[in-house]
């Protein structure tokens, strides 16, 4: 075995964990922590959970990214993006939909269409990752490196 066929394995199987994991955490997951928690216990569990899921693609994206840029550079700039947006996600995104979340619980007026509309990016932006992640999956799946 050459060593682009066991780094494009390798890749394989870490973007499937990584597709996996995100397809569970989105489809299954976060809408069972809220249809079977109460309200008081689902936010903040999915506040100390999030970190975590983000911590995942950031870890899980860059191991690919350097695996893929000497036999599929564009495979490995794709998750380049979803690695970045994912940083972006966990440490800017996320602290600020905490943020508007909290002052429109404590009653502050107007901050509400600012956490859906934080809310509604964060839904746009993994569902963008999982796809490129997906995009880039198949695309090792089905290709020979030589």
């Amino acid at each position: 075995m050459d060593l682009i066929a066991l780094l494009q394995g390798i890749s394989i199987l870490l973007l499937a964990l990584l597709f996996g994991s995100m397809v569970f955490f989105s489809f299954a997951m976060a809408p069972l922590i809220f249809i079977k928690l109460d309200i008081e216990v689902a936010g903040p569990f999915v506040r100390a959970v999030f970190p975590w899921y983000y911590l995942l693609i950031i870890t899980l994206g860059a191991i690919s990214c350097l695996l893929l840029v000497n036999f599929a550079p564009l495979n490995s700039g794709l998750m380049v993006l979803v690695t970045a947006s994912a940083i972006y996600c966990r440490q800017m995104l996320m602290p600020s939909i905490n943020d508007y979340s909290d002052r429109s619980k404590a009653g502050e007026r107007g901050v509400s269409k600012i956490f859906d509309r934080l809310h509604k990016r964060s839904e746009v932006m993994n569902g963008l990752q999982l796809l490129a992640v997906f995009a880039v999956l198949v695309h090792l799946a089905f290709t020979h490196f030589s």
